[in-house]
C-alpha cells in the first residue's frame, strides 16, 4: 500500500528534524572535549550523576531545557553548536609544506594574511601597492595549494576553520619569533585599543586547566567576532592583534638566584 503524499512528508520532516538534533549533540560533545569538560565536570554543574549524563548523551535523548542548561553551566553558545558542521569541513592547521610555500614570498604571505582578515581583491588592491594581476596572481598560488578558493569574480572563499592556527614551530611561528614579536611589543601598550598584563601566579594544576579551557574560549570568541564583523564596511574596522601565551617561566635573571639544590631538584618543572 502506497503511503499518502503528506504522510510520507511528514515522515520526511521528524527524520529531518532528527538528524539535526543528533548532528547538535555530537557538536555538544565535540565542544565539550574542546573544552576539556567531562561527563563529571558536566554532571557536577548541572547537578546531575555522571552515570545520569552519559546515559543521555549515549541515547541523545534531550530536552530543549536540558540543552539549555548545559549550554549555560559550560559556557557554550549555541551558534558554535550550528555551525561546527561546516567548521568540521575546514583545514585547522596547515601542512608544514603549505606554511613555507606562504612564507616563501613577503607579497604573498600579505594576501594570505589578508585573506585571513577577511580582505576582498579590490580592497587588498586599495591598501597595498600591488596591481590586481599581481594580487589574482598570488591568489590563484593559495588556492593552489588549498589555502583558499579562489571563485568566480575573483570572490575570496577561505578553506580555513575560525580556530585555524600555524603549526607549533613550523615556519609561520619561526617568522613571527625572528622579524615580528619584537616589534609587536615594541609598544608602551598605553593607546587606544591596547592592553598588555603579565600576570604571575602561583596555581594548582586543575586551576591551572580551567584557565587555559577559559583562554581558548577567549580565542574562538575573538575570532568569532572577527566573522561577526567580517560584512562592516571596511572603514568601521580596525586592525587588531591579539596575542595569548600562558606557561610555567622564570625570568632568566631571576633563575640565577634560584638555590642549585632546588633547581635540580625541580628541574622537570621549570622545564615545561
Amino acid at each position: 500500500m502506497t503511503m499518502p503524499v503528506v504522510s510520507s512528508f511528514a515522515t520526511l520532516q521528524t527524520f529531518d528534524a532528527m538528524s539535526k538534533a543528533i548532528t547538535i549533540i555530537d557538536a555538544l560533545k565535540r565542544e565539550l572535549k574542546n573544552r576539556d569538560i567531562t561527563y563529571a565536570d558536566l554532571a557536577e554543574r548541572i547537578r546531575m550523576s555522571e552515570a545520569s549524563v552519559k546515559r543521555m548523551f549515549s541515547q541523545k535523548n534531550f530536552t530543549l531545557q536540558r540543552l539549555d542548561e548545559i549550554l549555560l553551566a559550560a559556557e557554550i553558545d549555541f551558534h558554535d553548536l550550528t555551525s561546527h558542521e561546516h567548521e568540521s569541513k575546514l583545514i585547522l592547521e596547515l601542512s608544514y609544506e603549505q606554511e613555507q610555500e606562504i612564507i616563501s614570498d613577503p607579497k604573498k604571505f600579505l594576501v594570505a594574511v589578508s585573506a585571513l582578515n577577511l580582505l576582498t581583491l579590490e580592497q587588498i588592491v586599495d591598501i597595498y601597492a600591488m596591481t590586481e594581476a599581481e594580487v589574482v596572481g598570488y591568489l590563484l598560488r593559495l588556492d593552489k595549494i588549498g589555502f583558499l578558493e579562489l571563485q568566480p569574480n575573483n570572490r575570496i572563499k577561505l578553506l580555513v576553520a575560525r580556530t585555524f592556527k600555524w603549526i607549533s614551530n613550523g615556519p609561520i611561528q619561526h617568522y613571527f619569533k625572528a622579524q615580528a614579536y619584537a616589534d609587536y611589543l615594541n609598544s608602551d601598550f598605553d593607546g587606544q585599543h591596547e592592553i598588555m598584563r603579565l600576570v604571575n601566579v602561583m596555581l594548582s594544576r586543575p586551576s591551572i586547566d580551567q584557565l587555559l579551557t577559559r583562554l581558548k574560549q577567549v580565542a574562538r570568541e575573538f575570532s568569532e567576532q572577527h566573522q561577526t564583523d567580517a560584512k562592516l564596511p571596511l572603514t568601521d574596522k580596525h586592525r587588531i592583534s591579539f596575542m595569548l601565551a600562558a606557561r610555567p617561566w622564570l625570568p632568566d635573571e631571576f633563575k640565577k638566584l634560584v638555590r642549585k639544590e632546588w633547581l635540580e631538584k625541580n628541574s622537570k618543572e621549570m622545564a615545561r
